[in-house]
């Protein structure tokens, strides 16, 4: 089964297409697009984020790439076995479309819920359920498929949705592991951003726990954390 990403003028919602117009004409040097996912699709793990910063991914074309959440993810994910070679972060004026560095993912796909960058970063719900038949798509497309790691409530219940579950079928529970469809685990953890560390809501040890424990599922090792 193939996966057809949404095209670069994606016209299915409205305010993000005008948003993306607006960035095309101050960001000339961004991607300003929906954002690709970043790893093959024979992966085993699914990352799935909430969305593209302005200056992050939606800048530099590549999930968690150019902003915090990237600096927490990127570490864990080449400590852990799911990523090699060496991760850069750019900023400010460095930031620009095609951005590359020598990072390779190993076994992993990352994703978003929302593929392309919301005003104040904040989808609406409506732009959640659009972009939802993408997900689904990808995660259908993807034949090795163990483990979806979820990052936070919005990236969970889009999962849920994705995968045929209502939003009551699991509650978001940071380390929880859920069974869905054709055997493929749902883990979820809080999301890796700027607030949520600086909140000790969640900490890079947390973050390394629980993508170590996605390590041990992939690998068909028990789980430490509770199942639902």
């Amino acid at each position: 089964m193939s996966f057809e990403p949404p095209s670069y003028d994606c016209p299915l919602c409205p305010r993000l297409c005008a948003f993306h117009v607006a960035n095309r004409l101050n960001y000339p040097h961004f991607f300003n697009g929906p954002v690709p996912s970043f790893g093959e699709m024979t992966a085993q793990m699914l990352v799935v984020g909430l969305g593209p910063g302005l200056q992050g991914a939606n800048a530099t074309g590549r999930p968690f790439t150019g902003d915090y959440a990237g600096d927490i993810l990127y570490k864990s994910l080449l400590l852990n076995g799911f990523a090699s070679g060496s991760y850069s972060s750019p900023r400010g004026e460095a930031i620009a479309f095609p951005y590359k560095d020598n990072l390779t993912l190993q076994d992993c796909r990352i994703t978003n819920a929302v593929r392309c960058v919301p005003p104040e970063n904040k989808p609406e719900t409506s732009e959640i359920k659009e972009c939802n038949q993408f997900l689904a798509a990808e995660i259908k497309a993807m034949p090795n498929l163990k483990v979806i790691l979820s990052l936070g409530t919005v990236s969970h219940n889009a999962v849920l949705r994705a995968t045929g579950h209502k939003a009551a079928f699991a509650k978001f529970t940071h380390g929880l592991v859920s069974q869905l469809n054709n055997g493929v685990l749902l883990l979820n953890s809080y999301h890796c951003s700027r607030y949520n560390i600086n909140t000790g809501t969640l900490t890079q040890a947390m973050f390394d726990d629980v993508v170590a424990q996605a390590k041990a599922l992939v690998e068909g090792k028990p789980s430490k954390a509770a199942s639902a």
